[in-house]
């Protein structure tokens, strides 16, 4: 959705009562930073969120938990005493910001500053030692399953072996870096055999081992240094948006730095890799690949895949596990022209360097756009719509609703008999568009209704009645599908007009507006300034049926096997998402031009069974469930590395079949055709030709035409 600032009519009064405080001469004039952040924050969600919390106890638990899973994540920090200590607070946050005191905050901010010190003296003593790789013992990745120490012995040694790990992940790294030099593949490299003599000075095992503890020596000394410098504005910040995200996913509390981040986002104007990442329980993910970025076009790094190092060019690795995302966001990006290396782990559990040249977005791969698919001696177009963009400065920029019009009108031109709508890892984006590029599937009527918290639903129409497009049309959706997305794809399921194909979306049917906290407090505090803003939830979409797209998401007609499912995150994975709810139909007509939905359905899945494409989709759907659920991982190096080399074995059959597979028939449209003497347009379709050929998907929902075409 789009956002926007939000001004707020926030008096110094209100903040006062709200603040505990009888006027600002209590604090000679200016009160806490703290206590004005915290409290015009808190009189802005009471007055604006979609679902304002109580202040109470059980909104006091809510903050404590997320509070203190997000700064001790792997319970690698605090003791259990120490936990135990901080109990108590847990029913009284609600009474300290009523009160304008934070005795929790200062109680977690001293003990974590007792215990990073305490903790660097520890790691740096483990890694003074070399490590056994022969003996039999394993660690415990899952956080969930972590536990705090109750001893610092029993601390010590749950360091020692996530230490253990990290320094044989990265032997074994460099193991591989030492077969290549003799020519050799990875299985023959044995830890026991001699170097041979070549013009590369070859390491031996226990010269690995000790290089490997000091890049791993080198990475704590840089992340607790950082983690070290964190002032009282950082930890203000960090429990600002806890306290904000207890009260949905997407409501956050942005810092100044933050805030200006958020910014450059939303402005759609990258230079660096394109991959747009997310900190999951302290891990760097891989969330999205921007169309046309340097990360789409190298073509290897995938959503889903987890970032474990990063390196400028030939330079040495730098970890970003644990490290703060700000920073290891900062180091991914760079100038265009210079090449950053991530070493990354694939769903799967193997580990991979991937070297991507930075540069900025090739803003035509951003748009729609269109080919031809042959089949059966017929046309069938296909649309790919990566985002639901829109020129929202006024400033004469393109929309995506008038793109998928123009679009349309070429592959009319193709005697296309049937269109598939490709939104899968469509985020969403503007409202508007999305309803009036459902106005070129069906004649005038509502898309979707819009809710705020007191007021009464809101039909969103569109206006227009002549339909652009009335043949079979199949929309494509799949887990990272949302909030516009899901808002299109679920009106063309309620008019009957689409097949719905792929997998359940994500869940995300509410609208956020941000707003200033500048903005909301008189010029007596303006030496505080700045405060940094509020990204809230004001209001929630439903369908034109009455049901939301909130928690639930879109359920497809035909649902397809899909690698994503085995570790994509929907909007029920939050902490404390919205819940799915529903209100009265709205009043529209249906086409109910999908004939038999039934046969369709059974026809399709007659098709899947017997797929080698969606065998090979499904196969590693189960291999990344299983490898998901092997969170015990053995801290022995020869089986550690029989386990990478098996990994890597399974992946290159993978590609092998993948590349037998038989070819979609896919080409450009003739109206976007170019001179052969244009190379970069010639590159660019080539690219945006190349993955459809092979896409399984795509070719079941053709299939799926041409049965509503018989």
């Amino acid at each position: 959705m789009k956002f926007s600032r939000l001004k707020l009519g926030v008096t110094s009064a209100s903040v006062l009562a709200l603040l505990g405080l009888a006027s600002f001469s209590v604090y000679q004039g200016t009160p806490p930073r703290d206590q004005v952040v915290l409290g015009v924050m808190l009189q802005g969600l009471s007055q604006l969120h979609y679902q304002p919390e109580k202040i109470d106890d059980q909104f006091s638990q809510r903050v404590y938990d997320l509070y203190l899973k997000r700064i001790d994540v792997n319970k690698q920090l605090l003791l259990a005493p120490e936990v135990a200590a901080l109990q108590p607070f847990r029913t009284k946050i609600d009474d300290e910001l009523r009160g304008g005191t934070h005795e929790f905050l200062d109680a977690t901010n001293q003990l974590l500053s007792k215990r990073m010190l305490e903790i660097q003296t520890l790691y740096r003593q483990i890694l003074a030692q070399p490590f056994d790789f022969s003996v039999q013992e394993s660690w415990e990745t899952d956080p969930t399953k972590a536990t705090y120490a109750a001893t610092p012995a029993e601390q010590r040694e749950q360091w020692r072996k996530m230490l253990k790990y990290q320094t044989l992940a990265r032997m074994s790294e460099m193991m591989d870096d030492e077969a290549k030099k003799k020519d050799k593949p990875l299985a023959a490299t044995k830890v026991g055999a001699s170097p041979a003599t070549t013009s590369d000075a070859l390491r031996t095992p226990a010269q690995i081992e000790a290089e490997a503890r000091k890049r791993v020596l080198k990475y704590y000394d840089e992340a607790f240094a950082d983690r070290l410098k964190i002032d009282d504005n950082d930890r203000l910040a960090d429990f600002a948006n806890a306290i904000a995200n207890s009260y949905d996913p997407h409501t956050d509390y942005f810092a100044p730095i933050v805030r200006e981040n958020f910014d450059i986002t939303m402005s759609g104007r990258l230079e660096g890799t394109g991959a747009q990442l997310v900190e999951d329980e302290g891990k760097l993910k891989v969330t999205d690949i921007v169309p046309g970025s340097a990360s789409a076009r190298q073509g290897e790094l995938k959503v889903g895949d987890v970032i474990l190092r990063v390196a400028q060019g030939a330079g040495e690795p730098v970890s970003v596990e644990g490290m703060k995302f700000d920073k290891a966001v900062k180091l991914i990006r760079g100038p265009k022209g210079t090449e950053v290396r991530l070493t990354v782990r694939k769903p799967d559990g193997a580990t991979l360097v991937i070297p991507i040249i930075r540069d900025v977005v090739v803003i035509e791969e951003t748009y729609a756009q269109s080919a031809v698919i042959k089949q059966n001696g017929k046309n069938y177009g296909y649309i790919h719509l990566p985002s639901f963009y829109a020129d929202f400065s006024g400033k004469g920029g393109r929309n995506s609703g008038a793109d998928v019009k123009a679009e349309l009108a070429k592959l009319a031109k193709e005697n296309v008999a049937g269109v598939v709508l490709d939104l899968r890892y469509n985020g969403g984006g503007s409202l508007r568009d999305a309803v009036d590029m459902g106005g070129l599937f069906v004649p005038s009527g509502p898309m979707v209704q819009v809710k705020t918290n007191r007021g009464k639903p809101q039909p969103v129409a569109d206006e227009d009645p002549k339909v652009q497009y009335g043949g079979p049309l199949v929309v494509l959706v799949n887990r990272y599908s949302a909030s516009a997305s899901e808002i299109l794809a679920a009106a063309m399921q309620d008019y009957g007009r689409a097949v719905v194909m792929g997998s359940t979306t994500y869940g995300k049917g509410t609208v956020q507006q941000v707003f200033d906290l500048d903005n909301a407090v008189s010029p007596e505090v303006a030496a505080l300034k700045p405060l940094g803003s509020v990204k809230l939830t004001i209001q929630k979409f439903y369908r034109v049926n009455g049901g939301s797209t909130q928690f639930k998401g879109v359920t497809p007609d035909i649902t397809l096997p899909d690698a994503l499912t085995s570790y994509a995150k929907g909007e029920k994975d939050a902490d404390y998402p919205l819940q799915w709810d529903e209100i009265a139909p709205a009043t529209y007509q249906p086409t109910n031009s999908v004939p038999a939905l039934q046969q369709l359905r059974a026809a399709s899945a007659a098709r899947v069974a017997a797929s080698p494409g969606f065998r090979l989709i499904t196969d590693a759907a189960q291999r990344a469930t299983e490898q998901r659920k092997k969170t015990n991982l053995s801290l022995n190096l020869a089986a550690y590395r029989a386990q990478q080399q098996q990994a890597r074995d399974v992946n290159k059959q993978q590609t092998t079949a993948q590349n037998a597979l038989p070819s979609l028939d896919v080409a450009t449209l003739a109206a976007d055709a170019r001179p052969a003497s244009d190379s970069t347009a010639a590159k660019r379709v080539a690219r945006f030709l190349k993955p459809l050929r092979k896409d399984a998907a795509l070719a079941e929902a053709v299939a799926v035409l041409g049965d509503e075409a018989k």
